[in-house]
Formats: C-alpha cells, sequence, structure tokens
C-alpha cells in the first residue's frame, strides 16, 4: 500500500509539529467551543498521522540517523538511509547522498553527484550551491557550465547559502578567459568593502593562486585571525605563517586553541589533520614534527584519512616509529578504504623505503589508488618506462604518465620528454620530446631547463613548426583541466548537515 505523500515524513516530525498545533491553542477560531472541536479535530489528525507513520510507515529511513552514522564515520548507514529518502524527494536527503558521492572522489560517484544535485537544485539553496562548487571544480567544465556555476553561486548567496564567493573567486581566478569582464582582485575589494564574511578568505585565495602569499603574510594573519572563530580553515593558513615567520611560540598557541575547540565539537577533525601537515612540511619552515604526530594520534580513531597523514610523517620522519607502526597506519587506512593508503604502500616498494622493493607489488597497490589519487598514474607510468616489471612498456607508460601530466602532476612531463628522447623500449620521437620537455620547464629545475635546450638543438628546424602547433594544442587541453592546486575539498561545506 503506498503511503499517501503528505505522511512521508519521519514520524518526529509530526510529533513536533502536533507539539506545537497544541501549544500555540488556536486563536483564530472565534469561540471556545469551536475552539475546543477544531483542538479535537487536530488532534484526531495527529494521532491517525502519527499511527500512519510509525505503523504504515515502518522503517521509514531517518535523516538524522543518516548525518549522526556519517558523523560516526558510517558512511555506508548514511548512505543507505540518504538514498531511500532521496527516492521520496527529500532534498535535503539528495545533498547529503551527493555530498558522499563527491568524498568517494571515484569520477563515476562524482558524475553521479551532478545529477543529484541538479535533482534537487530547483528548491534547494544548498544543492544550488553545492552544484556551483562541483562545477567549477569540474575537470574540462565548458564556458556554458562555469556561467552556470556562476549564476547558482550567486542564486544561492542571495538565499543566505554560505561558501559561494571563494568558490566564485576560484571561478574568476581559474578561468579569466570565460569572464573578461569581471577582475578578480576588484570583485574581492568589492566583497571586503561590503563587509563579507567570506571576502578575506578569498583575498587568501587570490595570493595563493597568484603565487604572492608570502608577500602578504601580514593581511594573512590579520584576516585569519579576524575569522578565526567562524572559519576553521584560518587555523591552517595562521599555522602557516607562523611556520614561515619561525614563531612557534604563537604556532605553540594557535595549536591550544584549536584543540580546545576540536575537544568542544566546534574545529573538525579535518582541519586538525591539515594543521598537522602543515606542521610536518619542511618547505614551509621549521617543523614540530612530534607534535604533528601527536595531533594525528589523537584524532585517527574517529578520523581515519589521520591514518594515512601518520604514515606519511612517518615516511618524512623515520625516526617518529618503525616498519611495523607504518604498516600499522596504512593497514588503519586502506581498512577505511583511504586511497592514499594504497599510494604511499606502492610508493615504499617502489623506492624500497622501509620495505624490499618490489616494482610487481606496487603495481599492484597504485592500480587500487588510479582515478582517486593524480600520482598513482605518474608511478605506474615510470614503472612502465624504466623497465621496472622486466621489459620497457611505452604505450602503458605514456597513457598513465599523460593522465597524470594532464592532471597537475609536473613531474609527469619531465618523465614523457625523456620517454620520447632516449627511445627505450620505442623509437625515438623528437617533435613530441619538444612539446612535452617545453612543458617541463615549468618545473623550473636544472634537469629539466637542461633537457628542454637538449632536445631543442637537435630538433630539425623543418619540424619545429609541427613541434610549436602541436605545443599549443596541449597548452590548451590543459587549460580546461582543473589544476591540482584547487583542491575539491576547498569546495565543499564547511557547516555541516542540517537534520530534517
Amino acid at each position: 500500500m503506498t503511503t499517501p505523500y503528505f505522511l512521508r515524513t519521519p514520524h518526529s516530525l509530526w510529533e513536533r509539529a502536533c507539539s506545537r498545533w497544541d501549544q500555540r491553542g488556536l486563536s483564530d477560531v472565534p469561540s471556545r467551543p469551536n475552539r475546543e472541536q477544531a483542538r479535537s479535530h487536530i488532534g484526531s489528525l495527529c494521532a491517525v498521522a502519527l499511527a500512519v507513520s510509525l505503523a504504515g510507515c515502518a522503517g521509514l529511513p531517518d535523516q538524522r540517523l543518516a548525518n549522526e552514522a556519517l558523523k560516526r564515520g558510517d558512511t555506508a548507514l548514511a548512505a543507505q538511509n540518504y538514498q531511500q529518502l532521496a527516492d521520496l524527494g527529500y532534498s535535503e536527503a539528495q545533498v547529503g547522498l551527493a555530498d558522499l558521492q563527491v568524498d568517494s572522489r571515484d569520477p563515476a560517484q562524482i558524475k553521479k553527484a551532478e545529477a543529484t544535485y541538479r535533482a534537487a537544485a530547483s528548491v534547494s539553496p544548498r544543492a544550488q550551491a553545492r552544484l556551483g562548487r562541483l562545477l567549477v571544480a569540474k575537470p574540462g567544465a565548458t564556458e556554458a557550465e562555469h556561467h552556470e556555476a556562476e549564476a547558482l553561486l550567486k542564486k544561492a548567496s542571495a538565499n543566505g547559502e554560505g561558501n559561494t564567493l571563494i568558490p566564485l573567486a576560484m571561478l574568476y581566478l581559474q578561468y579569466p578567459h570565460s569572464f573578461p569582464n569581471v577582475n578578480a582582485q576588484q570583485q574581492i575589494s568589492q566583497w571586503r568593502t561590503e563587509g563579507k564574511p567570506e571576502a578575506g578568505l578569498a583575498q587568501v585565495l587570490l595570493y595563493r593562486t597568484q603565487g604572492t602569499y608570502d608577500q602578504h603574510l601580514d593581511d594573512v594573519e590579520n584576516i585569519c585571525k579576524a575569522a578565526l572563530n567562524t572559519t576553521d580553515i584560518c587555523y591552517v593558513e595562521l599555522a602557516t605563517v607562523y611556520q614561515k615567520r619561525g614563531q612557534p611560540e604563537q604556532q605553540a598557541e594557535l595549536i591550544k586553541q584549536m584543540q580546545a575547540g576540536h575537544s568542544r565539537g566546534v574545529v573538525s577533525a579535518q582541519r586538525v589533520d591539515s594543521v598537522a601537515r602543515v606542521l610536518g612540511d619542511a618547505s614551509l619552515g621549521k617543523t614540530d614534527e612530534k607534535t604533528a604526530q601527536s595531533l594525528l594520534e589523537g584524532i585517527a580513531p574517529g578520523y581515519p584519512a589521520s591514518w594515512v597523514s601518520l604514515a606519511q610523517l612517518l615516511y618524512d620522519f623515520p625516526e617518529l616509529g618503525d616498519v611495523d607502526t607504518m604498516m600499522k597506519y596504512l593497514d588503519n587506512g586502506r581498512a577505511a578504504d583511504q586511497p592514499r593508503a594504497e599510494l604511499l604502500l606502492g610508493k615504499l616498494y617502489f623506492e624500497g623505503k622501509m620495505v624490499p622493493a618490489d616494482a610487481k607489488v606496487a603495481e599492484e597497490h597504485f592500480k587500487k589508488a588510479v582515478g582517486r589519487e593524480v600520482a598513482a598514474d605518474y608511478y605506474l607510468g615510470q614503472i612502465y618506462r624504466r623497465g621496472y616489471l622486466g621489459k620497457v612498456y611505452p604505450q602503458k607508460a605514456l597513457d598513465h604518465l599523460l593522465t597524470a601530466a594532464r592532471n597537475g602532476q609536473n613531474s609527469a612531463d619531465f618523465a614523457i620528454a625523456q620517454l620520447f628522447s632516449q627511445g627505450k623500449g620505442t623509437r625515438p620521437d623528437p617533435v613530441n620530446a619538444y612539446v612535452f620537455s617545453q612543458l617541463a620547464k615549468a618545473q623550473d629545475t636544472p634537469q629539466a631547463n637542461e633537457l628542454a635546450q637538449t632536445i631543442e638543438a637537435q630538433l630539425p628546424p623543418e619540424r619545429l613548426a609541427e613541434a610549436q602547433r602541436l605545443l599549443k594544442q596541449e597548452q590548451a587541453i590543459r587549460s580546461t583541466v582543473s589544476p591540482d592546486t584547487l583542491e575539491l575539498h576547498a569546495l565543499q561545506e564547511e557547516d555541516g548537515e542540517e537534520s530534517l
């Protein structure tokens, strides 16, 4: 028997609604006898509704249950409840389901997420914001999709949704050719003048994107100190500023504040993980790897991604633990289906670090991370290019290296240039060697620059025009792919899920 649509609601909602009707009274009913009669009718209706919702809809999924399961890390139960509620037409459940699909980082699931967000976008500002952010991060998005993303984000912002200005700023910075009349800095300055809460973080994003972050550390600090109580990503920015400046006292105080916020539930485990990774990043200044390890061990049981962050920390600082500890961290990460765990385990066997080198085992782990970790394609390409499995597989090497290069792995271009110039396992191709050696110059390393100069000098003049044409063609392809620096998690929601 099909339940009437107006009763397709978790019974807790009927309880709350009936309670409100009963408490509020019926002031618009003209006389007390009539009011009492009306109250009786409503009471009967509520009783019927509650009975049907409890008996006729036994086992009906509950979004609150889904949200709580998600907080516990039980994504399977959350997805089950979201899916059933989404099938009934609940827009917030559709959004929750699509969020899980995005979090999987599986391209097929992300494609489903786009369709799921679209199904809810006509009635849900949250879905509009989510869809807009997804389109900003979508590799190969068309110009029409760029403009659709802009419209969705503006509409969601007008409807009170947060986390819309930063993706808008990303859109303008990443695709200036789609918005020739928009000056990103002027737009951000206008948002800041208007006092919009996200405007400061949009400014920080601009500094990062334009490579001027280090020249504006004071402004980043001022922006993030002001926003710290409302935007926990500012803990990451402030930790970065203090590490770059070499200010351990300020950093230690910041970490205490962050830990207190995490214990109160106002700072997410993801942010704690990100700050720990800053502390272990030698490119930002003097590291504090012991504090990083302590932070990660505190959150890893409830936030499985931190098991992999712990393993990476041990990879970078072997004095923090032995190979058994490393494997325990990675096993925990793999058990939680963390692709970074497969990637790092593959690297260990690829490099022979802490374990005996084994290209076949490395290949198996890298294959499990393909499609979810860009570097997996890079390492597979190197295995096939270098003949680590007994012989060179040039086409497989090219396929994986090109995928990695087009998804922002700069070192992959250098490897492709080597493949075409050395002719190991295949015939040398000076034209393609020129194309990828020129692209590899973006690394700005002595090896890349030297290889580019050598290949250019060896290229016959009559083939230079063809090589330059192919270079422009490849650059055009790259311009339609989201650079890896604009990670998808930067576009995800910060405020959690709302219950029905």
